[in-house]
């Protein structure tokens, strides 16, 4: 048996128990989605055993960390391990509102980073009162990074830890993500034809075992089922917003960082897969030289995986280092 299945066997679903929330955003008309699992038996809520997370910039918390992949997701894994997991979808995004002004491409960008740090901070606000807590750990990816890195530098007596997949950095090169020209409200990415890109991210010698089969098949009936628009969803596209692409301008290609790392007093984690264009190496490098301020941060590479590490073959090590994280007493002496 693989890792993954070994995982995936000791996995039982009809333990877990799944809440959905609707959430006012503080813009009328406007609220945020955010799915929640625990384990049945998870009664005691405590900050450390709760975890707040937020997407990247193209797909949503369910399209990334809800997909169950030989039955299990990310978050199945998580709430499995005894953690109380929080995903929410930023306006814009999977099930929560989409703002009016994406019904038509003649607007401009749609949902900034600040946007993003806004609704993420509307989310943790949720998430303290409906436990009675005062901090919980937050997890996010690529654009989310940014949203939760902000978060996190702003909010230092609400993060207990941060861990971080392939968090945005300056670059002085261009940014795949970004394909140039003008920007209207949003970009409609053809969702069947990301494998292709996805797997040519990698060496050609590993693409037949980077995404096992089914996978991207799963993957995509559910990135898809999300997508409000009838006819771009029978086109197998999907509506992304245009605002972090922006801000890529503004901020990572302008070599003007949208907040300071160093601000984080938060322990923190940072994953990064050996394949990554999106986040190349020397990228994760610079920002994790720029967590001076952490209480302590530690790096973990992920051998053979790309930007989307958590839905590939290799997904267990950035699982399980996750879960080892936040589950750790460790203190810096």
């Amino acid at each position: 048996m693989s890792n993954n299945e070994l995982a995936s066997s000791a996995f039982d679903a009809s333990q877990i128990v799944f809440d959905e929330h609707y959430v006012d955003s503080g813009t009328e008309g406007i609220k945020l989605y955010l799915r929640n699992k625990r384990r049945k038996d998870h009664k005691v809520f405590l900050a450390e055993k709760t975890i707040v997370m937020v997407h990247g910039a193209t797909f949503s918390s369910g399209s990334l960390y809800d997909v169950p992949f030989n039955g299990m997701s990310f978050i199945d894994f998580l709430a499995h391990h005894g953690f109380d997991v929080f995903a929410v979808d930023v306006r814009g995004y999977g099930k929560s509102t989409r703002p009016p002004e994406m019904q038509a491409d003649l607007n401009p960008p749609l949902v900034s980073t600040d946007t993003g740090v806004t609704d993420f901070a509307t989310a943790v606000e949720f998430v303290l009162r409906l436990r009675g807590l005062k901090a919980v750990n937050v997890f996010a990816m690529s654009w989310g990074g940014t949203v939760a890195g902000a978060y996190a530098a702003r909010n230092a007596d609400k993060v207990v830890k941060l861990a971080l997949l392939a968090p945005q950095w300056l670059s002085d090169v261009p940014i795949p993500i970004d394909q140039g020209g003008s920007l209207g409200s949003y970009r409609l990415v053809p969702v069947k034809a990301a494998l292709a890109r996805w797997l040519g991210t990698a060496p050609e010698y590993a693409r037949e075992r980077l995404v096992p089969e089914g996978w991207f098949d799963l993957w995509s009936e559910l990135t898809l089922s999300e997508e409000r628009s009838q006819d771009d969803r029978e086109q197998c596209k999907l509506r992304a917003t245009n605002g972090p692409i922006q801000d890529i301008r503004t901020y990572w290609r302008a070599g003007t960082p949208y907040y300071q790392p160093s601000e984080i007093r938060a322990p923190v984690l940072l994953l990064h897969g050996e394949w990554d264009i999106d986040v190349p190496l020397d990228l994760a490098r610079a920002y994790f030289e720029q967590l001076t301020g952490a209480s302590y941060r530690r790096w973990v590479e992920i051998g053979e995986a790309t930007h989307l590490a958590l839905m590939e073959s290799h997904r267990m090590q950035a699982y399980a280092e996750v879960v080892r994280f936040f589950d750790e007493a460790f203190k810096p002496e």
